[in-house]
């Protein structure tokens, strides 16, 4: 579909004219007729020979030599336990072994950089959902995406939209103000558009949908960004361009690269995702094909077709399993691939990333919500008409969350067998025909090669990274040459041991908080986070005494227990110093110094990051007490009003109780300050929605004066939102508030 370039957009509109596209909710129990799939590719067959045999071999083969290693003697009912945990464990690292070993075999799939003969035809929507962020920040990203595509002569192929789902009064104006500062800044390069929804139903799913209901039809494909993305305009292009050579192609994601973290952790996250993260995404991009899946950010999606068959149900029952869909990335690719369309990867495009989070705490605060939208999931897979591939990416997010307390059992299991050998009294005669007795014994030789066969699985994807990496001349360079690069490599494993037995109780608290039906929420993620000791000892406390206790239990037991768990044991104990150094920037500044840890963003930064930190540091400074602001300086409030959502208009009868209070209090004040004083949330959103309310604000003497004490006449009484016949669930109002 080709769309009339003319545009009519000025730095003052906040959303164009509606063209809507019909959104239906999709049955899951019922799959869409006449779908066909294209034959497989021979390559995706076999990189779905590797991952999936080789999976299945390596897990068979690590059965039979735990069996072999509990078997002596007979085996109890105990280390049958113990040999079904040890399988699935086994299994999900195998998996993982396997698909680097695809990405190693396998080449990448390619998507043409060049920009075609013709230019782009197509219209496609920078979507940003935004809530609670920094406003300097994402408005720096955007203008420099816009300015890095217009030097490319495409700008009119691309225009921003942010979409706002902030509750917060002063959040909101912050980011009004700062949306128009950009569009007065990309006046003639590219139009800047914003919607704030009143209601955030749905959450991110439903600002997305809200959108493509009401807007999605002005645009041929949306590229999709998190507020801490950042993509280059070639790659921008490289999308936009092959969503143009393939009309059946519904979603092109990207694999976003880690860059701009500061802190330990986000180093850590960063070094490890370059080194061997690419591997593993070219495995998961190789066995699948054309089934892939979607992250939710840094990808391009074609309007039409996302609107036709991603509606998303409500799933029957209670939360954690019932209620809205929480991850809807996974499912939205799904029900694409369900229809026909094509999901593919694009993972040879590079100039596309995001932020880690910036300590252990924000990570596990994140994975609580990302945790039940994957458990979620179990009741998605049997939906009727998902491809296999579609599924096995549900169990994939499944189980990198059941993996941490499946993790905690086993070793439970083991700890129990070896409590049963040392303290209590074995039933040597257990059969009353049994002619020899059962003692508990294990093959000591076949258990050290098994260890090591598990230690060499995991650790696969990191050999086969650091060994790419040797031979990538940016990698090698960045991180101090090839011994620098080892050095690097030890530094992030010996981390990740020490914190991954916190977050395999981070999670398995989680995992356990789900199942007790008890909801993540929604709240706002830290960008960037300094932790401190009293934030540490809350969430770390009971880890560490855990910790505490499992080395009392393993040195009652035996020594050699104790050595086998001691990676375990220190990352639990010392939980609440790992938390602290996670979040610390000073640090992390001093190993960028030593080249630890460094990746090349860092040693040879890309134009792009340089000038979205320029444009950051020369941004002026938003204020801090928005309403004050709004009231005091009128082109603050100009601003704020040219996109501001007036407050959506109440029912006959039903005044808003939350205006009325708030424009009393007004009336009553003597001075601003006192007023801003009595005002709490609510009121403080209906005064930013009414221009009225704000205007008899600033009229407010600012020198404590009363104003009703002086004041000849009163002040005319405003009235609550005009009545309407109903309140739709879209925040955006055409009507102006009385």
């Amino acid at each position: 579909m080709t769309k009339d370039a003319g545009l009519t957009f000025r730095p003052g509109m906040a959303m164009p004219a509606r063209e809507p596209l019909d959104m239906p909710v999709q049955r899951l129990r019922k799959a869409p007729a006449g779908v066909r799939f294209d034959a497989i590719d021979s390559r995706v067959a076999i990189a779905r020979l590797i991952t999936f045999v080789g999976a299945i071999l390596l897990l068979g083969y690590g059965i039979e030599e735990m069996i072999e290693v509990v078997s002596p003697g007979g085996i109890t009912i105990l280390e049958w336990i113990m040999t079904g945990l040890f399988a699935i464990t086994f299994g999900w690292i195998a998996m993982a072994a396997t698909t680097a070993l695809a990405g190693a075999l396998m080449p990448p799939r390619r998507v043409s950089r060049e920009l075609p003969p013709e230019g782009l035809k197509s219209r496609t929507a920078l979507v940003m959902p935004v809530y609670h962020e920094d406003p300097i920040r994402t408005t720096a990203t955007l203008r420099t995406m816009a300015e890095d595509i217009a030097a490319k002569g495409v700008a009119h192929a691309f225009e921003i939209v942010i979409l706002s789902d902030s509750t917060d009064p002063d959040s909101w104006i912050r980011e009004t103000i700062a949306v128009g500062r950009l569009a007065e800044q990309l006046s003639g390069v590219m139009p800047v558009w914003y919607r704030r929804r009143w209601f955030n139903t749905a959450k991110k799913a439903g600002n997305i949908k809200d959108f493509v209901e009401q807007w999605g039809g002005r645009y041929d494909h949306m590229l999709v960004l998190d507020a801490d993305s950042l993509m280059t305009a070639e790659t921008l292009i490289a999308l936009a361009a092959g969503m143009e050579a393939d009309p059946r192609l519904g979603i092109l994601q990207t694999v976003p690269a880690l860059a701009g973290g500061t802190s330990v952790f986000a180093r850590m996250q960063q070094f490890a995702g370059r080194i061997h993260g690419p591997i593993v995404a070219r495995g998961l991009a190789s066995w699948s094909g054309s089934d892939g899946n979607y992250w939710g950010h840094n990808a391009i999606i074609r309007t039409a077709a996302f609107a036709a068959c991603c509606g998303l149900p409500e799933l029957p029952g209670r939360k954690p399993f019932g209620g809205p869909i929480m991850s809807h990335d996974f499912v939205e690719a799904a029900l694409m691939r369900r229809a026909g369309w094509r999901v593919e990867m694009a993972n040879d495009l590079f100039g596309s990333w995001e932020e880690s989070p910036p300590s252990l705490i924000d990570v596990a605060v994140r994975d609580r919500r990302w945790a039940q939208g994957n458990l979620q999931h179990a009741s998605v897979i049997p939906t009727r008409g998902f491809v296999w591939a579609s599924r096995m990416h549900f169990i994939t997010g499944i189980m990198s969350y059941l993996a941490s307390p499946l993790w905690l059992a086993l070793i439970i299991a083991g700890l129990s067998l070896s409590a049963q050998a040392q303290f209590i009294r074995p039933e040597y005669f257990s059969s009353n025909f049994q002619l020899f007795p059962t003692w508990p014994s294990f093959d000591s030789a076949r258990m050290i090669r098994l260890f090591m066969l598990t230690m060499l699985v995991l650790f696969l994807p990191k050999i086969f990274g650091m060994v790419r990496a040797m031979f990538h001349r940016d990698l090698r360079r960045a991180a101090g040459g090839p011994i620098g690069l080892v050095v690097s490599v030890l530094v992030e494993i010996i981390l990740s041991a020490l914190y991954a037995p916190v977050m395999m109780l981070v999670h398995t608290r989680h995992v356990i908080d789900i199942l007790a039906g008890r909801d993540s929420g929604w709240s706002a993620q830290r960008r960037n986070a300094q932790t401190g000791w009293g934030e540490a000892w809350f969430h770390h406390r009971w880890h560490t005494l855990f910790g505490v206790f499992l080395m009392l239990v393993c040195v009652l037991l035996t020594p050699a227990i104790l050595a086998w768990l001691s990676p375990v044991l220190l990352g639990l104990i010392f939980s609440i110093p790992l938390s602290l150094i996670s979040g610390s920037s000073r640090l992390g500044g001093a190993m960028r110094r030593l080249t630890l840890l460094r990746i090349p963003e860092e040693a040879f930064p890309d134009a792009i990051f340089a000038r979205r930190e320029e444009l950051e540091a020369e941004a002026p400074p938003l204020p801090v007490d928005a309403i004050a602001a709004i009231a005091t300086d009128e082109t603050s409030r100009n601003l704020h009003f040219e996109r501001s959502t007036p407050a959506p208009p109440r029912k006959r009868g039903e005044p808003e109780a939350d205006y009325l209070t708030a424009a009393e209090k007004i009336r009553e004040g003597n001075d601003l300050e006192e007023v801003l004083g009595w005002l709490h949330r609510k009121e403080r959103l209906h005064i930013a929605s009414s221009r009225i309310l704000v205007e008899q604000l600033s009229a407010l003497p600012r020198d404590g004066r009363s104003h009703n004490a002086t004041a000849g006449e009163a002040l005319p009484h405003p009235v609550s939102p005009a009545p309407s016949a109903e309140i739709g669930p879209s925040s955006v109002v055409t009507a102006a508030q009385a």
